[in-house]
Parts: structure tokens; sequence; C-alpha cells
């Protein structure tokens, strides 16, 4: 089943279950794809719906950390919740073992040597670790590797 088919079928779950709170979420993460396909005028493939749920647990950590930051658990523990819902939906994160193995992987095929061959890696690396893995610990660990 599609990720989108996926999605739309919990929604209705969440429907007939009466969880406003998940019901909520999910309506958010379908109206997004939407958007992105009402402005591209295409139809998402389960790459790129995986690329939103990605931006979208990026965003919820994020505010997560801002909202702790200025002592609102309250609205930190709203975003927590959405981002489990998010989460649900994603791909299993990669363990550190297996993400050091795609870093390895990516400078043997790129050959890349110093930082000026960062873009090539990241490039190789990007469709592998996409809802994976966090992309800014990924780049930290192709610098330290690079550098």
């Amino acid at each position: 089943m599609a990720l989108k088919d996926q999605l739309q079928s919990a929604m209705k779950d969440a429907m007939r279950a009466k969880d406003k709170a998940r019901l909520g979420v999910l309506r958010m993460i379908l109206s997004d794809i939407k958007r992105v396909e009402v402005d591209e005028r295409i139809e998402l493939d389960d790459a790129r719906v995986l690329a939103v749920l990605d931006k979208m647990q990026k965003q919820r950590r994020d505010s997560i950390s801002q909202f702790e930051a200025a002592s609102r658990q309250d609205l930190a523990d709203i975003e927590k919740e959405e981002l489990e819902v998010i989460a649900q939906f994603l791909p299993a994160a990669l363990t550190d073992q297996e993400l050091d193995a795609l870093i390895e992987d990516a400078l043997a095929q790129t050959g890349a040597s110093g930082m000026a061959d960062m873009g090539k890696v990241m490039g190789v690396l990007k469709p592998q670790t996409q809802g994976r893995a966090d992309m800014g610990q990924v780049s930290q660990k192709v610098k330290a590797r690079l550098g």
C-alpha cells in the first residue's frame, strides 16, 4: 500500500475512533502533501511523501527545542504528540553502525578526499537516509570523516 493511502486509511480509522488529536495531525500531514501536489502540479510518490514527512518531523523537533528553551512545556508536549504520529509513518531509523556503513560506501563511490567533495557525498547519501536519519547528524558525520 502506498504511503499516501496508508495516511488516508489511518485518518479514516482516527475518525471512527473519535481520536481528535491523531485525526488533526493526520489531516495536517495530508493537507501538506496536497499543498505540494497543487503547487507542483504532480502526484507525489512515496519518496516525495517521505520527504514531506521528514520535513515535518524536523520542524517539530525544532519547535520542541524552542518551546522548551522558552519554558513552554505545554506547547512542547503538543509538538511531541504530533511527532509521535508522524514518526509512525516513517521507516525505522538507522543505527549508528548502519549510518557509518552508508557513509563509508558513499565515500568509496564518490572517491571523496576532502571537504570540496561534501556535496557529492551528501547527494549519494540523501536518498538512502531520507526519513531514516537526521540529515544534520549525517552532515556532521560526513564532515568529521572528510575533515
